[in-house]
């Protein structure tokens, strides 16, 4: 009964994240693509994009899922010093999962206009959270008659 109860600590404490303040994830591939598409009013390359980006983000994650079930079902688990490693193993593919998030976001960021990206940031910091910085891209079809 010990043995679980600090298992048990160890787990939360080794997958506790301590941040000040978390990303600001987009979501791609998480939240529904028509969400994200109404909200920042995407043209239709940029929903071209992120239908691709969607794809490739579940691709990866089925990947990485696959991982995380071999891991659990290939490592020994009759001691402290084994779940430790399996938590280590788990934590690490968990960290490539947040990473690829990351960068299919940034991706996706990139593609946003001046305004959409101005928006963004605005979400973010409604939400209390960290964003991705980016430079916008510039779109001739977003610019001014004023300014050619």
């Amino acid at each position: 009964m010990k043995i679980r109860y600090v298992v048990a600590i160890a787990f939360l404490l080794l997958f506790a994240n301590v941040n000040a303040q978390a990303d600001c994830i987009l979501g791609v591939g998480v939240t529904n693509d028509s969400i994200i598409s109404d909200i920042f009013q995407l043209n239709e390359m940029q929903r071209e994009k992120l239908e691709s980006f969607s794809g490739e983000i579940k691709y990866r994650n089925d990947v990485l899922s696959n991982e995380l079930e071999n891991v659990k079902n290939r490592h020994p688990q009759s001691s402290v010093k084994e779940l430790q490693q399996l938590a280590d193993e788990y934590k690490s593919v968990m960290d490539s999962m947040g990473r690829v998030q990351k960068m299919i976001d940034k991706r996706m960021l990139a593609l946003f206009n001046s305004k959409q990206y101005d928006l963004y940031l605005s979400l973010c910091k409604n939400a209390s959270r960290s964003p991705y910085i980016v430079v916008p891209a510039v779109y001739t079809d977003s610019i001014s008659s004023e300014n050619r």
